[in-house]
């Protein structure tokens, strides 16, 4: 983000009846925090296409092209608002180009596709470039991960209270993947922290093999093991980058702390 000028409009969300924007108000980790003390009094908040207008305004004081990336519109009503915010801008930013791309994924993925995008523009490509890149990164990027309990997936509304329930109590394990369309994809359960691992590392050795790998480590709330988990990716994988992200506090509402994952693509 400080590299690229990248801008991010943060997501918000409630606690003890208090607003706090992601990344400004407070942080991934002290926002677990919160959730911790009080599972129930932590809500989530819509973004209005004011603020994305806002960002759009920002962006316009370095640019005349502005290419809006948002997460999965299967997921989130963020994009909606970043295309309303666009057609707001049309009269108030007249002489600005935006383009609002839905990466139709999330997490660390979608920063991947963001960061292509980034790298194209810091080179000069026109608007119409850097958004192919994007597209491109978008077809290339995938992300698993495993829930280290599934008792607060209901939030979600994909799933009744009761499973989520039942599904805790026999410590059932969910593992995602993304779908092309944009929905979160279930792609089987484990019984522990280390088959979840395992079933993590096979489906990316299987996308990246022996090649350069791009990955992002992620964690809601668990630093330790995705310290350890990124650690281990560096000595089996060909890795070009590896990071470490912490999940957005907005998806461990429905994920719950200690889910652990990797976003990845195999470079050229």
């Amino acid at each position: 983000m400080e590299q690229h000028g990248i801008t991010v409009t943060p997501l918000n969300f409630y606690h003890g009846g208090k607003l706090y924007r992601d990344w400004v108000d407070v942080t991934p980790t002290e926002a677990y925090e919160l959730f911790l003390q009080d599972p129930e009094s932590f809500k989530t908040s819509a973004v209005s296409p004011g603020a994305v207008l806002e960002a759009y305004r920002t962006a316009s004081e370095r640019a005349a092209s502005i290419l809006c990336i948002t997460v999965s519109s299967r997921l989130s009503g963020v994009h909606n608002a970043a295309r309303d915010a666009a057609d707001l801008a049309k009269e108030e930013l007249p002489g600005v180009s935006i383009r609002v791309v839905d990466s139709l994924t999330c997490t660390s993925a979608e920063g991947f596709v963001v960061l292509a995008a980034a790298r194209a523009a810091a080179e000069g490509r026109t608007l119409a470039e850097v958004t192919a890149t994007a597209e491109d990164m978008m077809a290339r990027v995938n992300f698993v991960v495993f829930l280290d309990t599934i008792r607060h997936v209901y939030r979600s509304g994909r799933i009744p209270k009761i499973a989520s329930q039942v599904g805790s109590a026999l410590s059932v394990k969910p593992v995602l993947t993304m779908s092309p369309t944009g929905v979160l994809r279930f792609l089987g359960i484990t019984r522990g922290h280390k088959s979840g691992v395992e079933r993590v590392l096979k489906v990316m050795r299987g996308e990246v093999g022996t090649g350069p790998a791009h990955v992002a480590v992620m964690h809601a709330y668990a630093p330790d093991a995705a310290e350890e988990l990124k650690a281990r990716i560096a000595s089996e994988f060909n890795c070009a980058e590896l990071w470490i992200s912490e999940f957005s506090p907005l998806m461990g509402y429905a994920c719950g702390t200690g889910t652990l994952g990797v976003a990845f693509y195999r470079g050229d």
